[in-house]
């Protein structure tokens, strides 16, 4: 079939036009394709994005915890050296309560309280055979001293929280440490009276005379640094087991650190000239017993040349000159003296904001 001029040229613009409408479907197709592919790809990323902030987004909460517990003290009545029976000997009572605030899922922070009762005694820490010869024995000092400590600790948590404290983990290991301020006052038992004296007021090595150190401070700074276990009991309450060393800056806190003085300093006052000098007690008298028998041993081992037949070994100590001005009284003049809390703690998560109820 032959076509006039006119209808193929006709022909020619309509295929033209058909060319053009199937390539711009063609191109529509295909930025829309590169488009919905960009919006499913911007919003994977996003969708990533905020579930990546939400689990970062940290809450801070607050907590209330009240805790008992035990309390040991190392000084010079309770040595390193002997570990185990300077920290089970005379173990003594701890009571406590803090407030906490955790800033992020690892650090916190926390103001602490502790009334606690530290204690030594030489009778006590020496009374068996290995060690009833010692100087310690023969020294026969004592003491008790309630400690009141306020702290500020710094928190590190071994196992981080979760975003929220009800997504806290089940159990968790923490550090701490912080500076502690604790009041001090060491008191020992009158034997003649049945009373627990205040010592520092006495001045026992001659605290506050010429030649002699001033009085103690009864108010002491410390460094508390321990180690805690946390288990969450249910989305409220917590149970932790703490074991917190403090390291002090004085001797001070068993009354004992240097050397006896002179007894003439006590002319005045027969009850520190008592408490300064306990060498020649007959009675130990935290428990009691008689020590001659002790002070017998004492004697024949560290003073074997010693003529004291027909002689009471108490009276015997002062002409050895166990005791004498100027001998040491404290036997570690160069270490303080520290202790160490084992509480128990119950924590109470505190709400962390007030809810106001609907408006009706």
């Amino acid at each position: 079939m032959v076509l006039h001029p006119e209808e193929n040229q006709q022909l020619f613009y309509f295929c033209k036009k058909i060319d053009l409408k199937m390539r711009r479907n063609f191109d529509l197709r295909r930025v829309s394709g590169a488009l919905a592919f960009s919006l499913f790809l911007g919003l994977l990323l996003s969708a990533k994005d905020v579930k990546a902030q939400s689990r970062g987004f940290f809450v801070p909460y607050s907590t209330a915890g009240f805790g008992i517990g035990t309390s040991n003290y190392y000084g010079d009545f309770a040595p390193y050296r002997r570990p185990l029976a300077s920290t089970f000997k005379m173990i003594r009572w701890s009571v406590g309560g803090n407030y906490t605030r955790h800033f992020t899922p690892r650090l916190a922070a926390r103001a602490s309280f502790i009334y606690a009762r530290i204690a030594g005694d030489d009778y006590i820490m020496n009374r068996d055979a290995k060690h009833e010869t010692s100087i310690f024995y023969a020294r026969n000092l004592h003491f008790r001293n309630d400690l009141k400590e306020f702290s500020i600790q710094g928190i590190f948590k071994l196992t981080p929280d979760n975003r929220s404290y009800d997504r806290r983990p089940q159990l968790g290991v923490y550090l701490f440490a912080g500076v502690a301020l604790t009041a001090h006052n060491p008191k020992a038992l009158d034997s003649l009276k049945g009373d627990w004296v205040k010592l520092q007021p006495l001045g026992t090595e001659g605290q506050g005379n010429e030649g002699y150190a001033k009085p103690y401070s009864l108010v002491q700074f410390a460094i508390p640094v321990g180690v805690g276990v946390r288990y969450k009991i249910n989305s409220k309450i917590d149970v932790s087991f703490e074991l917190g060393f403090r390291k002090t800056f004085t001797d001070y806190l068993d009354d004992a650190h240097g050397n006896y003085a002179d007894p003439a300093l006590f002319a005045d006052d027969p009850l520190a000239a008592h408490m300064a000098n306990r060498t020649t007690e007959q009675i130990a008298v935290r428990k009691g017993v008689d020590r001659t028998e002790g002070v017998r041993k004492f004697l024949q081992v560290n003073y074997p040349d010693y003529n004291f037949d027909n002689v009471n070994p108490l009276a015997a100590l002062p002409t050895t000159g166990f005791g004498a001005a100027g001998t040491p009284r404290g036997n570690s003049p160069t270490y303080t003296d520290n202790y160490l809390f084992g509480m128990i703690h119950i924590h109470y998560m505190l709400p962390s904001q007030i809810k106001c109820p609907p408006l009706k």
